[in-house]
């Protein structure tokens, strides 16, 4: 999906679903985008299968296919499956320390933390090249 239909996706998983009309009215409080925009984005996602729609009489209602979680994570894997194994961590760190969590998400991390360094390695491997390529940019024993 792109930004800008991850935004009505937004309103429309927040909403678990929402009429074209509501959409639009929301969507436009949030920025200046057009009516046609706005009902081109609601087409597009109608065509990836992101929404499916319910229609009442002349108006629309969009209904989500996927959940937020599952399309949430499905992007993160996607982006994840791009790094270097060994930078991932690094990448992890840095969300950490910029994002702002709530205690009680600190307290799952720190709590699923403590279970995975029970079967952590030691450390992580590039899989930059393939394999039997020496690494020589990500560290000196790769």
């Amino acid at each position: 999906m792109s930004p800008s239909e991850w935004e009505v996706m937004r309103i429309i998983w927040t909403k678990k679903g929402a009429s074209s009309t509501e959409v639009i009215h929301l969507m436009q409080l949030k920025r200046a985008w057009s009516e046609s925009t706005i009902k081109t984005l609601l087409g597009r996602l109608v065509e990836k299968k992101m929404l499916q729609t319910i229609k009442e009489g002349r108006r629309f209602f969009y209904q989500p296919t996927v959940t937020e979680s599952d399309a949430m994570n499905k992007v993160v894997f996607e982006l994840f499956d791009h790094l270097c194994s060994m930078k991932k961590g690094t990448v992890v760190l840095k969300l950490l320390s910029d994002l702002t969590f709530s205690r009680a998400d600190i307290e799952q991390m720190q709590t699923l933390l403590n279970e995975k360094i029970k079967t952590a390695p030691v450390s992580i491997t590039c899989d930059c090249l393939p394999m039997n390529e020496d690494c020589t940019m990500h560290s000196e024993k790769c």
